[in-house]
């Protein structure tokens, strides 16, 4: 009996790893977050939310502020987090002092229990708004406290950009960012690239195309394109994805920074509210994200792609135009709205702060 109660354990144990190995070789779960926005009246309590994104085997979370029962809720849940400093906080966090009660309250205080793994540093902050002079001291500052908390190798600091900063887009090698925003981000992307932190980057075809649905074609937009679309020193650009994506690695190189890995840190697409939106259409889109993101770009091929779908839930609280309240995968009543494969050898039936401005790159289709 003793023999067969060590054999047993022996098993237990093997399977154990047997199954953390298999899921750590799950490229999709590896690379696939959800960003989990609040501002809805109808929405699950935190406890409920870090529930459905363990049952659904959501191993990646952006969070956009230090919600406390959020964070709560994640304590043991093995969840690596992205955790955001929002906007109205960056004046604020421009003061050393500051930025280290900052992360000793919302990150120190919750640590190992909740793994964070990065710090967005503000989202969009467009280079003309007066918040814009404190990014930057806000990122070294938040970086340096969590420098003293000993937690810089495992947490990495960073700020969220959208692609209206992308000056020059097509073709994908030309990209380049706007002039006038050089003397706001050099310095940014500089400390990133001393820090070894990636820049994080909100990614969304969808206002490409219904910005320019002359030059862009849907099916270059969905990754449903049957051949590549655009050619560029010989590479084949069959989504509208990759070539966003390889024109700002490309601005990235002209700025002299061209090493800088990039975190997709938004990307998803309406199912209601305004052009080119239905449920098909962000089906499409959202499953052939999943997939894509496990390989690369043309211009970076064979490295898979972090990346955060926008958004848990349709939120019926956001400002702004009507589709910005239909990105979710899910309802508030948590009901699925597409199907998705997620990871972990499971299926969903499933079925940004502001939206990104045109992203203009013509296609032939």
């Amino acid at each position: 009996m003793q023999t067969m109660a060590i054999f047993s354990t022996s098993m237990a144990a093997m399977l154990l790893l047997l199954g953390l190995f298999a899921a750590n070789l799950d490229p999709t779960a590896a690379q696939i977050g959800v960003c989990y926005g609040m501002l809805g009246n109808n929405l699950p309590n935190s406890w409920e939310v870090i529930q459905l994104y363990k049952s659904n085997n959501i191993r990646r979370l952006r969070l956009y502020d230090p919600n406390q029962q959020a964070l709560q809720a994640l304590r043991g849940s093995n969840i690596e987090v992205m955790l955001g400093v929002p906007n109205d906080q960056l004046q604020n966090l421009a003061d050393p002092s500051k930025a280290r009660s900052w992360v000793q309250s919302n990150v120190v205080a919750y640590w190992p229990s909740v793994r964070f793994r990065y710090i967005a540093v503000g989202n969009e902050i467009p280079p003309s708004s007066w918040l814009a002079q404190f990014v930057l001291p806000a990122l070294v500052n938040v970086f340096n406290a969590v420098r003293s908390a000993g937690l810089e190798s495992q947490i990495k600091v960073s700020i969220a950009i959208d692609m209206t900063l992308i000056g020059v887009s097509y073709p994908p090698s030309a990209g380049a960012f706007r002039g006038d925003v050089r003397s706001y981000l050099d310095p940014i992307i500089g400390h990133l690239a001393w820090a070894r932190t990636p820049l994080l980057a909100n990614i969304y075809t969808y206002f490409s195309y219904s910005g320019n649905p002359r030059d862009i074609s849907l099916p270059y937009a969905l990754f449903t394109s049957p051949s590549p679309v655009v050619w560029d020193q010989g590479r084949g650009y069959q989504n509208l994805f990759d070539a966003m994506l390889d024109s700002l690695y490309s601005a990235l190189e002209k700025a002299g920074q061209g090493g800088l890995e990039v975190v997709v840190s938004e990307s998803g697409w309406p199912s209601a509210g305004g052009f080119g939106t239905s449920i098909d259409n962000a089906a499409t889109y959202l499953s052939n994200l999943v997939r894509h993101v496990q390989g690369g770009t043309p211009k970076r091929p064979g490295k898979a792609i972090e990346t955060y779908l926008f958004a848990l839930f349709d939120e019926n609280s956001k400002p702004g135009p009507e589709l910005e309240r239909h990105f979710g995968l899910f309802s508030p009543n948590k009901q699925p709205k597409y199907q998705l494969h997620f990871g972990g050898g499971r299926h969903w039936d499933i079925a940004s702060e502001e939206y990104n401005g045109t992203f203009p790159l013509k296609s032939d289709m």
